[in-house]
């Protein structure tokens, strides 16, 4: 977590939404990302689906069974589900997202997807919430 807050940091100096993504498979880091959506004018340039990108190609295999994802943010639908279609197994993150995140903001049961990941939250919440709350009070 502590490499995805470093890549949420150099979102924000970007002026990017300060969100990092690490990809971990077998305790190795396969992939670390942030936020590019302004930079590649690309809406889904989440730092999730960046460090999947990454990951996969790096792996050779769309699918990342075994890998885990730590995010500083609660990732939103389309993270999730692109997630799922990698069959990662597990996703950690750090600060909910009451209005966008999957599970605060949609309430995302995952006992019905067609594959399970495990989900762990609150890790290094109050770091990710503060960069996060930082960048928004100064664009206000």
């Amino acid at each position: 977590m502590e490499i995805a807050l470093q890549e949420a940091v150099k979102a924000e100096k970007e002026g990017e939404v300060p969100v990092g993504a690490v990809l971990v498979k077998d305790g190795r880091l396969i992939a670390s990302a942030h936020n590019r959506n302004i930079f590649l004018s690309d809406p889904t340039a989440h730092a999730e689906i960046l460090a999947l990108r990454e990951g996969a190609r790096r792996l050779g295999n769309y699918r990342l069974e075994g890998a885990v994802l730590y995010v500083t943010k609660e990732p939103c639908l389309m993270c999730l589900g692109a997630m799922i279609h990698a069959r990662i197994k597990k996703l950690v993150f750090g600060a909910e997202d009451p209005k966008s995140g999957a599970f605060s903001a949609f309430s995302v049961d995952l006992s019905r997807a067609n594959h399970m990941i495990e989900v762990v939250s609150g890790i290094m919440a109050e770091e990710s919430a503060n960069i996060l709350k930082k960048f928004f009070r100064a664009r206000r």
